[in-house]
């Protein structure tokens, strides 16, 4: 038996296989390229999505018998609106998570009270009521023409499925569901123009949401009905693959973007505290998570000035030192948890004719683990108090990266052995959920932990000070 893992990312697509000891037995991988054709605006085409797709799995089967796969499951990119005429048809481009051209219409909709109230959260620009508000505002030709309107992951099933289908975790990325009944709320709807009958039908990430299509099983080389399971979006994907299912369980993800996310066993929303309660991906729980729009993406941002990879930036760092002079703001794209401010951008503070290379890789490392530090206190201000987080994504890899997290955060950081976690083996371990019928805590076990990271207590009172002149640093930036 093998399960199938589809994780639908911003720069990429990713596939894999497990085997049924959730063993690793094939993946790849194909790149995905974003559109920005005007300042705050970020992009993709669906079709794109559906090649990648079929590219990875025309590659997985050339390295793996995929005639045994008995579940798939989908992880993917939250938020974007995807919009689809009578006949699904995309209609336009699909909006991407850090698009933040409708951040006037999320102000709107925001004053509402009924979004925080029912839908638990701030209304980010990033989410996907907005965006048709300002569809209906600025395009109103494609606005009219709306028939369906998915998300990026929600795209594949239907390619996979025929079937308009999102799960809970993804879906509450909207603006559009109350989150503490798990469905959608026809109020919040109307309130940016839209109708249940324009949404997708709702299961939990773990229930079977369709079957894969004949035809396209006989191209893939896949067996033709076998169950797609509702899957996630990716952040809850990640934890059903990190095993961070239950109340105090806790990851700290270093991608593109930054994640701070806690497991809760119910629905504590505390919007003003701009902290993200959504539904879990496995039913009956729920989760919170801090969110910062650039984690590795300031690292990489600084690369491509330097026309250095990021890896040989951070090599000559060597031991954990007290921060510089610089400080380093890395709200590149606007900043979402704590502040969500569309207008703020990154900045170096406290340059000067010494600054050189190491100093400023240093101020970026340093600032993102500042952001995740201000997560950690809005996610107090929640009621979530962590004890120790486990590190995932591309930053994980440097282990100096994560002392510096440690040593900020003031938490251990543990690290994970070497395998698959994250976005696409918690889509697998969907995958096989639903076809099995299995209980989510015996199959979404935790990785094993290569080795623990302390924070140093040593420097503790000069990051502890550092931190402190980065949020006035930010406030002197705000008021700009």
């Amino acid at each position: 038996m093998a399960y199938l893992g589809i994780d639908l990312g911003t720069s990429g697509l990713k596939a894999i296989v497990i085997d049924a000891d959730q063993l690793l037995a094939g993946q790849a991988a194909v790149p995905l390229t974003v559109s920005r054709p005007r300042s705050g605006w970020s992009e993709q085409a669906p079709a794109d999505w559906i090649v990648a797709a079929e590219t990875a799995l025309i590659e997985l089967a050339q390295r793996c018998d995929l005639s045994d796969v008995k579940g798939i499951g989908l992880s993917g990119q939250m938020h974007g609106a995807t919009l689809l005429d009578a006949a699904d048809r995309p209609l336009r481009p699909c909006i991407l998570w850090n698009d933040t051209r409708a951040h006037a219409e999320a102000a709107a909709l925001d004053s509402d009270p009924q979004f925080r109230a029912t839908g638990g959260n701030i209304v980010f620009p990033g989410f996907t009521a907005p965006k048709l508000l300002w569809l209906a505002r600025h395009e109103p030709d494609v606005f009219a023409r709306i028939s369906k309107v998915l998300l990026p992951k929600d795209y594949l099933r239907l390619w996979l499925t025929g079937e308009h289908v999102s799960d809970m975790s993804d879906a509450a990325g909207t603006a559009w569901l109350d989150i503490g009944r798990r469905d959608w709320s026809d109020s919040m709807l109307d309130a940016s123009g839209m109708a249940r009958a324009q949404m997708p039908s709702l299961v939990e990430g773990s229930e079977v949401s369709g079957r894969l299509r004949p035809a396209l099983a006989n191209r893939l080389g896949l067996p033709a009905g076998i169950p797609v399971a509702g899957g996630g979006g990716d952040n809850a994907a990640t934890a059903v693959g990190m095993g961070t299912l239950r109340e105090g369980q806790a990851f700290a993800s270093l991608g593109t973007s930054g994640v701070l996310f806690a497991a809760n066993n119910s629905f504590r929303p505390n919007a003003a505290s701009a902290v993200h309660a959504f539904c879990h991906a496995v039913p009956g729980r729920w989760h919170q998570m801090g969110v910062i729009l650039a984690a590795t993406d300031a690292l990489s941002w600084l690369a491509r000035i330097a026309d250095c990879p990021p890896a040989e930036l951070t090599a000559p760092l060597g031991a954990l030192a007290a921060p510089g002079r610089t400080v380093f703001l890395p709200y590149l794209g606007g900043e979402r948890t704590p502040h969500n401010d569309v207008h703020i951008r990154g900045a170096f503070i406290g340059l000067d004719h010494v600054t050189d290379r190491e100093a400023l890789v240093r101020a970026v490392l340093e600032g993102v683990c500042f952001a995740f530090a201000d997560c950690r206190d809005a996610l107090a201000n929640a009621g979530t108090r962590l004890d120790r987080v486990t590190a995932v994504g591309g930053g994980s890899r440097s282990d100096h990266w994560l002392a510096m997290l440690a040593t900020v955060l003031g938490l251990p950081v543990d690290v994970p052995t070497d395998g698959e976690v994250g976005a696409a083996l918690g889509a697998a371990r969907l995958g096989l959920l639903a076809a099995e019928g299995a209980e989510p805590d015996a199959v979404c076990t935790p990785p094993a932990i290569s080795h623990s990271i302390s924070p140093d207590r040593d420097l503790a009172d000069a990051f502890a000070a550092a931190h402190a002149r980065f949020r006035d640093s930010y406030a002197r930036l705000r008021d700009m």
